[in-house]
């Protein structure tokens, strides 16, 4: 018998996060859903961190993830939106952990090269790949829920391997990784 295996991806921001779950049934993998929280409408940037810490315990008693995959925020130029980024991954992830889901993280371009083969791939090159991989009908307007999918469509794809990013089990797991950044 096949074992059964939920994994939700996260592309998180604090305009839009986008989040996707797929089901893995032996080795392979089925769409679920895709969507994202739209928080272009609050401007209060602690409020949206806790609507995407809210959403995402939401999902995880929703749906129960076995495994959850999570787009690292990349290093642009700008600090603070940067900074705002971290945040909200951060409080994504602390949802994810605060009910014993191991969490990994994955940088854009690896997400971009699971998905397509090419690490500097557009969004609209992204989508229509999970387009084609998971027979979805139709692709939403905003993209960032599609990053959310790529996310978790990349953990199935590099599931099983040695290497696969930060990977947090818990509290514990996090701060034992996380020394250098605990004063």
């Amino acid at each position: 018998m096949s074992k059964e295996k939920i994994i939700l991806g996260i592309d998180p921001g604090t305009t839009i996060m986008g989040f996707g779950l797929i089901k893995v049934v032996g080795k392979k993998m089925q769409f679920m859903q895709l969507n994202e929280l739209d928080l272009k409408k609050y401007s209060d940037h602690y409020l949206k961190l806790k609507l995407i810490f809210e959403r995402t315990i939401e999902l995880i008693d929703t749906h129960h993830p076995d495994e959850i995959a999570i787009e690292a925020p990349f290093f642009g130029k700008n600090v603070q939106s940067m900074l705002k980024l971290g945040r909200a991954q951060g409080v994504a992830m602390a949802a994810g952990l605060s009910r014993q889901i191991p969490i990994t993280e994955y940088l854009p371009k690896k997400i971009k090269m699971a998905i397509t083969g090419n690490g500097n791939a557009s969004k609209e090159q992204v989508a229509k790949m999970l387009q084609s991989l998971l027979d979805l009908k139709t692709l939403p307007k905003n993209l960032d829920a599609t990053d959310g999918l790529a996310a978790a469509v990349c953990h199935f794809y590099n599931s099983g391997k040695v290497t696969v990013g930060k990977s947090y089990s818990g509290w514990e797991s996090f701060v034992k990784q996380n020394q250098d950044k605990i004063g």
